[in-house]
């Protein structure tokens, strides 16, 4: 019997995520003022950021069951902003606080500064009812 081969790997979760949430900043700093499309994507950042810090997670595991300690914890303090932000984003979406989703933004913004999206992607909106699932996990 052969091996079961996974494509979805975290790394390729992580870059495609990453993608995403450049997308969806993009498309928010377009916005004049908040609205429903605004507090979906700001939602969409936060549920993604968080789903970035599982990826490192899983990845993480598999290096520490080869004992691979010191990579591990590098790669660990190198993702550390996506679990710290993506808390904080969720936080500030929750109590509707712009200011605070405004600037952790930014940061997040700063932290993928290195992505570039295509202006003809073919990712959609991906944030479209991001708000819904945030409130429903509350």
């Amino acid at each position: 019997m052969s091996r079961v081969i996974n494509p979805n790997r975290p790394g390729k979760e992580r870059d495609r995520l990453r993608k995403a949430v450049a997308l969806a900043m993009r498309e928010m700093m377009k916005l004049p003022e908040p609205n429903d499309s605004t507090r979906d994507m700001a939602a969409f950042i936060a549920l993604s950021l968080e789903a970035i810090s599982k990826t490192v997670e899983t990845t993480v595991t598999a290096w520490e069951k080869r004992d691979y300690w010191v990579k591990a914890d590098r790669f660990r303090m190198d993702w550390v902003w996506a679990e710290l932000l993506g808390k904080q984003m969720r936080q500030a979406v929750l109590d509707e606080d712009w200011g605070e989703i405004a600037q952790v933004a930014v940061q997040v913004g700063q932290a993928l500064g290195d992505i570039q999206v295509s202006p003809r992607h073919r990712m959609g909106t991906p944030w479209v009812g991001a708000w819904k699932q945030l409130d429903r996990e509350k």
